[in-house]
């Protein structure tokens, strides 16, 4: 398949600036892959498609408030700097996006803080956008890592196109997020509160806890037509034993395998036996899932509805089949939907 086949059409007053009221009152599509049904429920209501012994696979990485304002040495011009991904713990090395990139060279300070207690040199370019900073900072990791919260705000994608708000420091954020480390929360499980989770837990539905810390690799976007050509961004993994035997049980059952997100879909996939089971695993991925493609673990998955031309549209392609993601995604602007981080949800069995 080509990039072009995933190109449609998006006006802007699809894109949710705010997240629904109730974490589980999104609207719900749900997608019947056997027979092309498409059926419309709140949230809530995916409970109704599972029974005791069904397994949902979650995310349970947090994000942190990565975003950083901070102040050019002599100019004291205005910079963002993005916060990737540590490098070096020691050392304070860190992988950053910083905006404007044009104004930023090697050894230039930036200082963040009214008192610009935070001081950060840029030792190396990586990309055109991309830099390398140490920070600069006199004190224990836990001290520096305070520091940042402190300093840092939630970081809410460039597309929802307004400030950060109180109220997003908590619905930017599953209420299962358990081990810091994302840049961008995984978005299919905001929709899960608390009574719903109880709800799912009564019924015999169980949690198998996944990490992937999100990186920017999700979000970069795609630049060739082959879709073979293009590399994802290495991003942290974690399956816990545990979890690989509950889902493992589960298979050999014959019950529902939810991945819940794109980004749990990826973890499972990354770490497959040659018999089709999951595997314990601690490493990276940079797994790139596309049609066509035969998945493994999971017989059903929640996603949210994904921007024109992304990777996380590509593979909702693959597992839904694209014809019928096509057709589902026309209905949703039909029903009026909402798309991206803070959209509804689409339930794809």
């Amino acid at each position: 398949m080509k990039l072009s086949a995933f190109n449609f059409d998006l006006p802007e007053e699809f894109i949710a600036k705010y997240p629904s009221e109730n974490r589980d009152e999104a609207k719900l599509m749900v997608v019947h892959r056997d027979t092309g049904k498409i059926e419309h429920k709140q949230f809530k209501d995916v409970i109704d498609y599972f029974d005791e012994g069904d397994v949902m696979i979650m995310n349970n990485t947090k994000v942190f408030p990565a975003r950083l304002y901070g102040n050019k040495e002599k100019t004291g011009a205005k910079i963002e700097v993005f916060l990737l991904r540590e490098l070096n713990r020691e050392s304070l090395l860190w992988d950053v996006l910083v905006d404007p990139a044009r104004k930023i060279r090697i050894g230039n300070k930036l200082y963040f803080g009214d008192d610009e207690s935070l001081v950060a040199e840029v030792i190396d370019n990586t990309t055109s956008r991309g830099r390398t900073l140490r920070f600069l900072f006199e004190g224990t990791h836990e001290e520096f890592k305070q520091k940042i919260t402190d300093l840092g705000e939630t970081p809410l994608p460039k597309y929802i196109k307004r400030d950060v708000e109180p109220e997003d420091e908590e619905r930017y954020q599953t209420i299962f997020a358990e081990v810091e480390g994302a840049v961008a929360a995984p978005t299919a499980g905001l929709h899960f509160s608390k009574q719903l989770m109880k709800r799912l837990e009564i019924k015999g539905v169980q949690k198998a806890d996944i990490t992937l810390h999100v990186g920017l690799g999700t979000f970069r976007q795609v630049e060739v037509e082959d879709l073979t050509k293009h590399k994802m961004d290495s991003e942290r993994v974690i399956i816990p034993q545990k979890s690989a035997d509950i889902v493992n049980n589960a298979k050999e059952n014959k019950k529902k395998i939810c991945a819940v997100g794109t980004t749990s879909m990826r973890a499972i996939e990354t770490s497959v036996s040659t018999d089709g089971e999951l595997k314990e695993f601690d490493g990276w991925t940079n797994k790139f899932i596309f049609p066509p493609y035969d998945f493994s673990i999971a017989n059903c998955m929640i996603t949210n509805f994904h921007t024109p031309l992304s990777t996380l549209l590509m593979m909702i392609a693959a597992f839904c089949g694209y014809e019928l993601m096509m057709e589902a995604y026309e209905m949703a602007k039909k029903e009026k939907y909402r798309f991206y981080s803070y959209g509804d949800a689409m339930l794809i069995l």
